[in-house]
């Protein structure tokens, strides 16, 4: 139907998002994931979860019931994070997630390839920049 007055439509640039916490906790700076049912965990090579984003914030919802508490994740951005072992020739690759603590690995280094990025930029053997905004392919 077509506008035929003003309206206030809602905006935000997407660089954050926001999602019910699961009963657990989840750290700043922790990689999150979104399980099955949708709710925000700490970051792990777990099948049917789905990258979120990087953690601004610490929250605490283990003595809650899933959804009583939120965390705010960054979606965009370059973060960098810890990898078994890299090299330059790296850089543009895609890399999954492999726990909450900023570890992440190249396909065939995790168990379920969960992807969160790409390198951007290689800091040294055991430390990448991931730009979480890059869409894998």
């Amino acid at each position: 139907m077509a506008l035929s007055a003003d309206r206030d439509t809602k905006r935000k640039d997407g660089s954050l998002g926001s999602f019910p916490v699961a009963v657990s906790k989840i750290y700043a700076g922790d990689i999150v994931m979104l399980n099955s049912s949708g709710y925000a965990i700490p970051g792990a090579d777990t099948a049917s979860c789905m990258f979120a984003g990087v953690a601004t914030e610490q929250v605490d919802n283990s003595a809650g019931s899933a959804g009583d508490k939120r965390i705010t994740v960054h979606r965009k951005g370059c973060f960098l994070f810890a990898i078994a072992a890299a090299a330059i020739t790296d850089i543009g690759k895609a890399v999954y997630v492999e726990d909450g603590g900023g570890t992440v690995g190249l396909v065939g280094t995790t168990d379920n390839d969960i992807p969160c990025g790409k390198i951007s930029e290689y800091e040294d053997a055991t430390h990448v920049w991931v730009d979480i905004d890059k869409e894998i392919s």
